[in-house]
């Protein structure tokens, strides 16, 4: 990943077409470690490309991977579907007393 911001560094800082030196520098100057076989890898890789075409194909890709937050649907009998609201609404009134039940003052008032 470190390779890849570095590339992505210099590029914004206006070179199309970075190095393996330009990328040694950058790793150099936060005081990273370089590695030159990984250097290599992303060079050869996006060698001739737009680095914009690159992040686009990416971004596509991306899109179709699917990112956690999944329903799980559990089969129950019906009496148990009416204790899960209940369950939620008790939870919204801890919330709301917890929130009564803070010192935004720290302790302090103005009219002691």
């Amino acid at each position: 990943m470190k390779v890849i911001a570095a590339y992505l560094l210099a590029v914004l800082g206006g070179n199309t077409s970075p190095s393996a030196d330009d990328l040694k520098d950058i790793l150099g100057c936060v005081g990273a470690e370089v590695e030159n076989e990984r250097i290599q890898l992303l060079l050869s890789e996006v060698k001739g490309k737009d680095i914009t075409e690159v992040i686009a194909c990416g971004r596509e890709k991306l899109a179709s991977v699917p990112s956690g937050g999944g329903v799980a649907v559990v089969a129950s009998a019906p009496g148990a579907a009416a204790a899960v609201p209940a369950t939620a609404e008790t939870k919204k009134e801890e919330k709301v007393e917890e929130k009564e039940e803070s010192d935004d003052d720290m302790g302090f008032s103005l009219f002691d």
